[in-house]
């Protein structure tokens, strides 16, 4: 295994807890030795996997390599709250000025409001503060609810990704800046899936044709296992182990947003990172959404696509995965039960055949 970026003792404690205590998110069905390459390791925050089907070891081990080496690079783009290209510019935007940053950047931020339009705000990059104020922007969680003032005023403020202000464009990168001075761009709902695209590109380049990208639970195919689909575990939010298997077929994706990732726990109540940005408070009675997506960008819309579904909730989840484009999609609901759409109850096969589930 390789570790990238663990940050020493600390790191490989959560590592550790993440293997002990965290649900698996990726079960790969595998049997006998089959002409398998796997390589893991500790990016973005979670666990990552690539596995390779049908390659030399040599050549396997190579495009993984670049993959982790492009993980890494992503890692150090993005990072919201610790040095990177994009806290540079939240520092920017907070002091009311503008950043040239690459033109990559800029386009990551232009899809992502495009995005955040088609989901009437609701997937919102732009409320990083909020995350921060929620104590978020950590590696350790502790519970402890924010001044109730403070969220107001946030709320009050309404930083949204169309306040973002692309000025000029030059050789050197593009100029961004901001109507808004809240705005603080935290990309942690789109950028795994963007590196799981990029996972790809890169893999076609090497000739690797199937192949299975994991980035903690948002998970992309190419090809297939031998003479069958890639097969997945889809998490049981409250319980370790698989609440149901998948079949991905070359090309598809799957994302889900949870309240178990990554949140903390006052008395009975358990307060997640996927924050309302309407109310300005984590997101209750939702316990999962999960979205199967397919076609040239399936890995960052699996990525994006999912959080306005959990975020909408029960009365507004289908409705949000009708404005995203998303056909195949579950729900569990806060009491364990399972909502999913018709077109997803033909691909899945639940562990627990009794389990209870409406389909919609």
């Amino acid at each position: 295994m390789r570790l990238a970026d663990s940050g020493g003792v600390e790191s490989w404690y959560r590592l550790l807890r993440f293997f002990l205590l965290l649900p698996v998110f990726c079960l790969l069905v595998s049997c006998g030795k089959e002409p398998l390459y796997q390589e893991q390791g500790y990016v973005f925050g979670t666990l990552v996997e690539v596995s390779i089907y049908g390659e030399t070891e040599p050549r396997a081990k190579q495009a993984s390599a670049e993959v982790m080496h492009e993980f890494q690079r992503l890692h150090d783009m993005l990072h919201a709250w610790k040095p990177s290209e994009l806290s540079g510019l939240n520092a920017a935007i907070a002091r009311g000025d503008s950043l040239v940053v690459s033109v990559e950047l800029a386009a990551l931020l232009k899809d992502a409001m495009d995005f955040s339009v088609l989901s009437q705000g609701i997937f919102n990059p732009a409320i990083g503060g909020l995350v921060q104020l929620w104590g978020f922007h950590a590696d350790e969680f502790k519970p402890v609810l924010p001044d109730e003032k403070l969220i107001t005023q946030w709320v009050a403020l309404n930083p949204q990704m169309s306040d973002l202000v692309f000025q000029s464009a030059s050789a050197s990168g593009v100029r961004v800046g901001s109507r808004n001075r809240a705005v603080q761009l935290d990309l942690g709902g789109y950028a795994k899936g963007y590196a799981l695209d990029r996972a790809v590109e890169i893999l076609r380049k090497r000739g690797i044709h199937h192949a299975l990208i994991n980035i903690g639970g948002n998970i992309i195919s190419m090809g297939q296992h031998g003479d069958s689909p890639w097969r997945v575990g889809i998490q049981d939010p409250r319980k370790s182990g698989a609440l149901a298997v998948l079949a991905l077929h070359d090309g598809e994706a799957i994302g889900t947003s949870g309240d178990y990732q990554r949140y903390f726990m006052l008395g009975e109540k358990r307060y997640c990172h996927l924050i309302d940005p309407k109310s300005g408070y984590p997101m209750q009675g939702i316990q999962a959404v999960t979205i199967l997506t397919r076609g040239p960008h399936a890995g960052v819309l699996s990525d994006a696509a999912s959080k306005p579904l959990f975020i909408g909730g029960f009365s507004r989840w289908r409705m949000m995965a009708e404005r995203t484009g998303i056909k195949d999609a579950m729900l569990v609901d806060a009491a364990g039960e399972i909502h999913l759409t018709r077109s997803l109850q033909k691909q899945i096969e639940f562990t627990d055949k009794k389990i209870k589930r409406q389909i919609e």
